[in-house]
């Protein structure tokens, strides 16, 4: 008996240790495809970039004295998997904020359940243009964004195509997912404000694997640029497609087009020839060539860098929201990342990224483009990137 209760007081000891340890630490949940679809290599990327931040921060003191812990999640791609995710980073991992996921559409399923219990969210990866906007009348918008939103990558994709095709034949190609389709809305509408209309607006089925009869409308409205708005494996088919059909127009694409996927389908040479938005690449600066290194230990493949740099940074921001609010509370989290100076971030240094109206830290005037080159990406410029204006970005 008296070992029993020996054994019971130990136990009860280590329990208390075990909870105020437990206590004391700041959970930030994770929540990303790592698996499932063609964005889980974004997913992937996105992760050691989250990692690599709270390995910082923890380096650096932790936030307010407290250590911080990463709680990863993969949702696999779908939305119901994602949800589940949420609903458990939130109601029992108790996690202080959340950043991700990669897929838009899984965003759009689950963005009620951070808004109605008050955690801040910062999106490194997805692009939908409605993920920080649902909420924007209520009272506080717990969504924000560290990514290419679609909106802005259209507003560079129609500025070089405007300037760069000399008759202005434009045409607009997009895979008949919500993506493909809020992209074409945005471009369309992008285009109209620079006084063009597509010579041709066409879809794909994200599986097709010929695309050769919407090409040829698009070639026979006598197009010399076409924006297409496809994840990696529909528009790798788009330029075998294009090959085909002897028919190598301008061919723009959204970021998604950075996975590893698309030169394994095109091959090196066909792969050049599709032009990309990006917000950063590995030689930008010194702090972006270093997390690289970093992340390659875990990712050695890696492609996708500007995922990790976008999950870095969002990390980052929540780090200095936290400790600007003094307080881990989430309304008091999303309103201290409305009112930030000065963050260190290794795509930019952050001056009010946020405000209370606007929820969206990169905007079209942090973006270049790029394109593949072998196994890498790389900035891409030429006589028009060069003559770029702020006022060529309309949106």
């Amino acid at each position: 008996m008296n070992g029993f209760k020996g054994f019971a007081k130990v136990a009860l000891a280590a329990a208390i240790v075990s909870g105020t340890a437990y206590a004391q630490d700041i959970k930030i949940g994770y929540n990303a495809d790592m698996s499932g679809s063609g964005v889980a290599e974004l997913g992937i990327s996105g992760r050691w970039g989250f990692e690599a931040a709270i390995e910082d921060i923890n380096k650096a003191g932790g936030i307010m004295g407290r250590k911080v812990v990463g709680v990863i999640r993969d949702d696999l791609g779908t939305p119901p998997k994602s949800i589940q995710n949420m609903t458990e980073l939130i109601d029992n991992e108790k996690v202080a904020a959340v950043v991700g996921p990669a897929n838009s559409g899984n965003a759009l399923a689950w963005l009620h359940l951070p808004q109605q219990k008050k955690i801040p969210v910062v999106v490194p990866i997805a692009t939908g243009s409605e993920i920080t906007t649902r909420y924007a009348n209520d009272a506080q918008n717990y969504l924000f964004r560290i990514s290419m939103v679609d909106r802005e990558q259209s507003a560079l994709l129609a500025a070089y195509a405007v300037k760069h095709s000399a008759g202005k034949k434009i045409a607009v190609l997009a895979d008949s997912t919500g993506y493909g389709q809020g992209g074409t809305k945005d471009a369309t509408a992008i285009l109209e404000l620079h006084g063009v209309k597509p010579v041709a607006v066409e879809k794909f089925g994200p599986k097709d694997t010929d695309i050769t009869s919407q090409l040829s409308k698009i070639k026979a409205a006598g197009a010399d640029t076409v924006i297409v708005y496809g994840l990696a494996d529909g528009t790798a088919q788009v330029l075998r497609s294009m090959e085909k059909i002897n028919y190598l127009p301008t061919t723009l694409g959204a970021w998604g087009n950075l996975s590893s996927l698309f030169p394994k389908m095109t091959g090196a040479k066909l792969s050049e020839h599709l032009i990309m938005a990006a917000s950063t690449t590995e030689d930008t600066n010194a702090k972006t060539r270093a997390l690289g290194e970093r992340v390659r230990k875990n990712f050695p493949t890696l492609t996708t860098f500007p995922c990790a740099a976008q999950s870095y940074d969002s990390v980052m921001l929540l780090a200095a929201a936290m400790k600007q609010a003094n307080s881990t509370d989430g309304a008091k989290v999303a309103a201290a990342l409305e009112n930030l100076q000065g963050v260190e971030g290794v795509i930019k240094t952050y001056n009010k990224p946020f405000t209370k109206t606007m929820h969206e830290g990169l905007n079209v005037n942090d973006f270049y483009l790029a394109r593949w080159k072998g196994d890498s990406v790389v900035k891409f410029e030429d006589s028009v990137t060069k003559g770029f204006q702020s006022a060529d970005f309309k949106k």
